[in-house]
């Protein structure tokens, strides 16, 4: 059982900056996939990047290439989604999820077992 608990969320100007961590349990030392995904009202949940806990091979949505960076503590139970160039349309819920299967860089949400009850981002012009 993995369980993901997301913080770091706020409101901030556009252009500015803001880190969002997602404290896992031991469980998911187990997982070999871990994204953050987001959801903006009325729309879907996107993939927002991936990582691999083995490998550290990360993987990113056009939309945030180049602005965020996702990364893993060396104790793999601390994920980490660093925002930098903030723009009004990156405004949604993020949320922390993780699987048990070696995804490969793929940011289908179906396919994450656990998931966090999110961390609200709102990005003012």
């Amino acid at each position: 059982q993995v369980q993901l608990v997301e913080s770091g969320g706020g409101s901030v100007q556009a252009g500015g900056s803001l880190r969002l961590s997602c404290a896992a349990s031991k469980g998911a030392l187990y997982a070999n996939s871990m994204a953050w995904f987001r959801q903006a009202p009325g729309k879907e949940r996107e993939g927002v990047a991936t990582i691999t806990p083995a490998g550290g091979v990360t993987h990113y949505a056009n939309s945030v290439l180049g602005r965020f960076t996702i990364s893993l503590d060396n104790t793999k139970v601390t994920l980490y989604l660093q925002m930098n160039s903030l723009k009004p349309e990156d405004t949604a819920m993020y949320y922390c999820a993780a699987a048990t299967t070696w995804l490969g860089g793929v940011l289908e949400s179906g396919r994450y077992n656990y998931w966090g009850q999110g961390t609200q981002v709102t990005v003012s012009s």
